[in-house]
């Protein structure tokens, strides 16, 4: 039995899966024409009540347990697997992330009966994952949970390096999370002055996302400097720091130092001096990548949908997604509701 589902901007995909004229008609296939064939043909046809065919590209519609509802998912055919594992591991916007990450990634959007080993194998198998092991997880500080209500109450800033100075001059990085949504900020610096560290947070960070009722750093001493608290007590922002005896409670963007320091050393050229460069792409990875301990992505916590990838400019545009302006104000606000 033959499928040709056509996506937009791709030439037709073909697999042998399920009779898609019997989906035209909307008449699932009896047990007995099914059973010859492979195993992804049986799991599709036990999923038959899900699987939806618009403008002859076949979907899948996924309900999600998390606040993000349903989404259709297209169907992969056996000869597109690899490029879309590709794409969400070894592309700058995969940014070769783990097993977890990567299969969340493609499950928001594809399909097929095989995903989770094949996702599994791709990594184990992957030669750039395999040269740079990331941080072993042992002698981490745990993170130290604070209540916080909504997005940039309270972020945690730090700054990473010396790093190798860049072409561009960049010797250290800015690193500034929001504890609520993790939405990471990564700022290249050439220098770690207080000056420019706080010109920095005004101009780039507080301007573009809000003053956070409390920022929160290390006690590195330009950030107890009196121009740092000058600026704290002008914004009115309460300024906390760790001790030494609650490392933990700076844990979050220390965790940011290893995971950005592990994809870095994937991408960077042997002489490190484009690491500023690649730090964006690391961000747009990042951002739309679903975390352990919110279950969602940082940009769907905090913008209420989720970046577009070049993994969305594979797949089109799914019919459902089409509304107007004034349904996706409501559809947002009650989203961002269930997520908060």
């Amino acid at each position: 039995m033959l499928i040709r589902a056509t996506i937009p901007g791709t030439t037709t995909w073909e697999r042998e899966d399920i009779n898609m004229e019997s989906k035209e008609i909307d008449q699932r296939p009896s047990w007995q024409e099914i059973a010859p064939n492979e195993v992804a043909a049986k799991i599709y046809w036990s999923h038959w009540d899900a699987l939806i065919l618009e403008g002859g590209v076949l979907y899948k519609r996924w309900v999600s347990s998390n606040p993000e509802g349903s989404k259709l998912q297209i169907i992969v055919p056996c000869g597109r697997i690899a490029e879309i594992l590709e794409e969400a591991h070894d592309s700058p916007a995969g940014e070769h992330f783990g097993v977890n990450k990567t299969l969340a990634k493609i499950r928001q959007r594809y399909y097929w009966a095989t995903c989770k080993s094949d996702v599994e194998d791709w990594c184990a198998s992957c030669k750039v994952c395999v040269a740079k092991k990331g941080p072993s997880s042992k002698g981490k500080s745990p993170i130290q949970v604070y209540n916080v209500g909504c997005p940039f109450e309270r972020m945690q800033v730090d700054i990473l390096g010396p790093l190798p100075v860049t072409s561009a001059g960049n010797k250290y990085l800015l690193i500034a999370v929001d504890c609520f949504t993790r939405w990471p900020k990564a700022i290249p610096l050439r220098s770690k002055r207080a000056t420019t560290v706080t010109e920095t947070l005004v101009g780039q960070v507080f301007s573009r996302h809000g003053i956070p009722l409390e920022l929160h750093t290390d006690q590195w001493r330009n950030f107890e400097s009196r121009l740092f608290k000058e600026m704290s007590a002008l914004l009115g922002m309460r300024k906390t720091r760790t001790t030494p005896l609650h490392p933990q409670s700076d844990g979050l963007v220390e965790r940011h130092h290893q995971t950005i320091l592990y994809y870095l050393a994937k991408c960077v050229a042997e002489n490190q001096r484009d690491w500023d460069r690649w730090v964006p792409m690391f961000l747009l990875a990042f951002r739309s990548s679903k975390q352990e301990t919110t279950g969602i992505t940082p940009a769907e916590m905090y913008r209420g949908y989720d970046l577009r990838l070049p993994l969305d400019l594979l797949r089109g545009h799914p019919p459902s997604e089409d509304e107007d302006s004034s349904s996706f104000v409501k559809d947002l606000r009650e989203r961002l509701g269930d997520i908060h």
